[in-house]
């Protein structure tokens, strides 16, 4: 059996407070899809959202050399923003380990941890208490 290369797809997941990426890069011309969507219209043309998504591949110099199809779900577009960054990274070092190194200093393959904190009991929100009235 020969295996064809125009068929390669490597797959990365990333994560981000609510969001959740599926990313799949093949080899193309640097087109970014989202969602069916292309990227620069489903970012709103958002210029620190796009410059987010496509950091991972101008790490590496491949911004031209892969096609970036996404589906993402949960969260706002900046969660998304964030997880289709790890995602691609993901998908890098799948294409090869020696992408791993460059991507880890930039810092693209870390899962950012902050979320939104749970509101408590007898507040507001989760610090924000209610008015104290003395009398």
């Amino acid at each position: 059996m020969t295996s064809s290369t125009t068929n390669v797809v490597y797959w990365g997941t990333g994560r981000r407070k609510t969001s959740v990426a599926r990313v799949r890069l093949t080899p193309g011309k640097g087109e970014i899809v989202i969602n069916g969507r292309p990227g620069d219209h489903y970012l709103n043309f958002n210029p620190a959202y796009i410059s987010a998504v496509k950091a991972p591949l101008k790490t590496l110099g491949l911004s031209e050399s892969y096609d970036v199809l996404v589906n993402v779900y949960g969260g706002g577009l900046t969660g998304q923003s964030d997880a289709i960054k790890q995602g691609a990274a993901r998908a890098l070092c799948e294409l090869s380990l020696d992408n791993r190194k460059a991507l880890k200093v930039e810092g693209h393959l870390s899962r950012d941890p902050r979320a939104k904190e749970r509101r408590k009991y007898g507040l507001k929100k989760a610090r924000k208490a209610p008015q104290f009235s003395k009398r």
